[in-house]
């Protein structure tokens, strides 16, 4: 009779629940958008040794699959392959499995093709070692949600949002976006950058990516130069920390005076700092050429300035001081007799 009352009470049934779900409290799929080129899933939980399992299909029928080994939560990114799409309506669905058994499952529809309107649209966009530039139009004024994530393979090593910014209606004031990697990157790795857009009125959502290798960069934006020395300052224009060099190279008429090399301070994108350097001495008066070469950490050229230099007779150099007229005999005697031949003058003057 016990078993028989167990068996047809409805504790039973959300028990069995909770046993399928209950393995790994806390584990969902929070977030799942996908077009016909990529889709990006956010997974909160403790997730680490799950699997991730998407599917892209069209009228029950499954085009293709991606299967990802999670490491633990984040929002990780797929890539559908090119095909022969037509216009239709396509579903993704993303499940969370452990051990085979799924804890969470997510879908998301979508339409390809067709008239479809659009609320705003992206004019341009790009992602690079400093980080990404997106310019944004609506044919009437609306506010966005801007997604910036920064992926290294399927997952993203960084996710910001900017909350509800407003974009002007009309081609004439788009809003232009610069934004900025926060972390530093590693020089020769592969990266993605990937914006996702959503119009908060109508919830349009698009999102856009591109590859590319982390680079250095630094670039030379001022000079200073005289008779005594030469500076220069250096902007850096990466997220990858430039190390690298300034070569001041000093000739004239076509021969070398000086090569003076010394190492940059590291830079990354927006750091600035000067570097000085001295002649040996002053220049004499003359015309020189200076050049200034950035070297990468490898002696690769990243930027050149060339200058010339006048350098002229400093002030007071052509009068004898008295210090050198009393070691130069020749020079007192030639003083007095000007001094006497003047006197003999103003007499023969006077006289006449």
């Amino acid at each position: 009779m016990a078993g028989n009352t167990m068996k047809g009470s409805p504790i039973c049934p959300l028990l069995a629940l909770v046993m399928l779900l209950g393995t790994a409290p806390g584990q969902e799929i929070a977030d799942l958008y996908s077009s016909i080129e990529s889709c990006d899933v956010t997974v909160d939980g403790d997730v680490a040794g799950c699997l991730l399992l998407l599917e892209l299909t069209t009228s029950g029928k499954v085009i293709q699959s991606h299967t990802l080994e999670l490491d633990g939560p984040g929002t990780w990114i797929a890539q559908w392959k090119p095909f022969s799409s037509q216009e239709s309506s396509y579903e993704v669905c993303a499940s969370l499995l452990r051990d085979g058994a799924p804890v969470s499952r997510r879908c998301y529809s979508f339409l390809y093709g067709g008239q479809t309107p659009i609320r705003f649209d992206v004019r341009d966009f790009h992602a690079d070692s400093k980080g990404m530039h997106i310019s944004i139009l609506a044919d009437d004024p609306t506010m966005v949600d801007v997604y910036y994530m920064l992926l290294s393979g399927s997952k993203a090593e960084y996710v910001s949002l900017d909350h509800a910014m407003p974009v002007a209606g009309g081609p004439a004031a788009p809003l232009e976006l610069n934004y900025a990697w926060p972390l530093v990157l590693e020089k020769g790795k592969e990266y993605i950058g990937r914006v996702k857009i959503v119009e908060l009125k109508g919830g349009q959502t698009r999102a856009f990516m591109n590859g590319f290798i982390a680079k250095d960069d630094a670039a030379i934006t001022e000079t200073y130069e005289d008779e005594t020395g030469a500076s220069a300052t250096v902007l850096g224009n990466s997220r990858v920390p430039f190390q690298g060099s300034l070569k001041f190279q000093l000739s004239q008429n076509g021969t070398q005076l000086a090569s003076v090399e010394t190492k940059a301070p590291v830079l990354l994108a927006g750091d600035d700092e000067t570097v000085e350097v001295s002649w040996n001495k002053t220049l004499d008066p003359g015309l020189y050429h200076l050049s200034i070469l950035l070297l990468d950490k490898d002696g690769e050229v990243k930027d050149l300035e060339e200058s010339i230099i006048e350098a002229k007779p400093l002030p007071g150099a052509a009068n004898i001081s008295s210090a050198e007229q009393k070691k130069s005999p020749g020079a007192g005697a030639l003083s007095v007799a000007a001094i006497v031949l003047a006197a003999l003058l103003m007499r023969r003057k006077a006289q006449s």
